[in-house]
């Protein structure tokens, strides 16, 4: 006999607008943290050159944090939905270990390359550490939404 419902699970399960809404809510939150992780990502590799990385950070580091405190209870949410079917697709579990190394990526750069920032925040290239973190932030963060995207066909 299957364990009954909690009432949350129940309308993730019965409403038909309940879940569109949830994924509606968790892209946007990707949205906002992908795009702001990118775009520092981008002037770390060399882009815009003339902006400082440090006033970018500050800029864009509360901006993907706010975005974090979107994606994780809609995630949550969305997992609570349909919680052995995504614990039993392997793209799920593919997707949680990107995330996972995208954020021991990102502490790595927080804790390495960025603690020199001073040194080549405006007009010189970043040190080769920081290029290569952020350019697998990147692969990692893509990969992240294109496993999403699985998700939502299989």
């Amino acid at each position: 006999m299957p364990a009954p419902d909690f009432p949350l699970t129940a309308l993730l399960k019965n409403a038909s607008w309940a879940l569109p809404l949830i994924k509606t809510v968790h892209l946007w939150g990707i949205v906002f943290m992908v795009g702001a992780v990118v775009m520092f990502d981008l002037r770390v590799l060399g882009l815009a050159k003339n902006i400082s990385i440090r006033a970018l950070a500050r800029f864009l580091l509360p901006l993907s944090l706010a975005a974090v405190l979107i994606v994780v209870p809609s995630g949550a949410l969305l997992l609570a939905g349909h919680p052995n079917e995504l614990l039993a697709n392997r793209i799920f579990t593919i997707k949680i270990g990107l995330i996972f190394l995208s954020a021991c990526n990102a502490l790595a750069f927080h804790t390495g390359p960025y603690a020199s920032v001073a040194q080549w925040d405006t007009g010189k290239p970043a040190p080769l550490a920081a290029k290569l973190l952020t350019a697998i932030s990147i692969l990692l963060w893509l990969s992240v939404i294109f496993c999403g995207r699985m998700l939502a066909i299989t």
